[in-house]
């Protein structure tokens, strides 16, 4: 029923954990590892289990693209490595989206220490980076352990759970954005194609979160290219998010009403198309590391 997507950067020990857990959960038909780095593993091809080892470091929307190819699965879901799921957060994201016609859901993230991360927000402006630069609101939504769902702008890339053929009908992630705001462009395209985005707080994932644009000038750097790239594209041209409603059809390919004027429906490309993704990122990748 899911297939779950985790890129490992050396995270071996925190990877063997996710997957113990995953593997405990019978909605996860599929769990592909690529390691982006060379690394110690115990972890083997199994049935369940797909081992992908890189010649050299991919970016995060090339490597999910690689991973998708081995998505046979009605759902596919993005996990960041430091992700841990003391409980099963998948049969509540997936009532959600079948509540919401919805394409992608994702749960409230919280920290090892109990508090609630800003991984459901609004989506980022000039005036609203502005805003959050000199302290002010960081257009986070305030959400609640076991609040109702809701429509976020966007949701954070470290836990997304998309249906298959709308992720690849999207196109997979923009690989022109390296590392950062990846997660930001997949959930303005998915608005902007009539599609829902869902915000399910019943269900609950612990991130332990290290942000590293805020340590390293290199990640830094990646994080406002990636940033000017978004603005450029979407400044003025974002799509309205309509209230949540329940009980939408089962359809999540209906279209939303009074959304952009692009929203216009597009027939699912194949698996090999997403694929393509990879090659675009082998291409662009010296320009990203300048």
């Amino acid at each position: 029923m899911i297939a779950v997507s985790i890129v490992s950067h050396g995270h071996g020990a925190m990877v063997e954990r996710l997957v113990s857990q995953l593997s405990a959960f019978q909605e996860v038909s599929k769990i592909i590892v690529t390691r982006n780095v060379p690394e110690s593993s115990a972890l083997q091809d199994g049935e369940r289990l797909k081992i992908i080892n890189n010649s050299e470091p991919e970016g995060f929307g090339a490597n999910h693209a690689a991973a998708f190819l081995h998505c046979h699965a009605e759902y596919f879901c993005v996990l960041n490595p430091d992700i841990e799921l003391p409980t099963n957060p998948f049969p509540a994201l997936i009532a959600c989206m079948e509540e919401h016609a919805a394409c992608l859901s994702a749960p409230l993230i919280v920290a090892p220490d109990g508090s609630i991360q800003d991984s459901m927000r609004r989506f980022p402006t000039p005036a609203s980076l502005v805003r959050k630069a000199m302290g002010s609101a960081d257009g986070r939504h305030a959400a609640t352990a076991g609040q109702c769902s809701f429509y976020p702008e966007w949701v954070a890339g470290m836990f997304m759970l998309f249906r298959s053929a709308d992720f690849a009908r999207l196109g997979g992630f923009d690989t022109r954005y390296f590392l950062y705001y990846e997660d930001v462009d997949i959930c303005v395209r998915a608005w902007q194609a009539g599609l829902r985005v869902v915000a399910c707080p019943a269900a609950i994932a612990i991130h332990d979160a290290r942000r590293s644009s805020r340590r390293s000038l290199r990640h830094l750097l990646w994080h406002v290219k990636s940033m000017i790239r978004y603005l450029l594209r979407y400044s003025g041209r974002l799509p309205a998010i309509p209230p949540p409603k329940a009980g939408g059809s089962a359809n999540s390919s209906t279209q939303l009403a009074g959304n952009a004027p692009d929203a216009v429906a597009k027939p699912a490309p194949h698996h090999a198309q997403i694929g393509q993704a990879v090659g675009r990122q082998q291409a662009e990748k010296e320009d990203h590391l300048k």
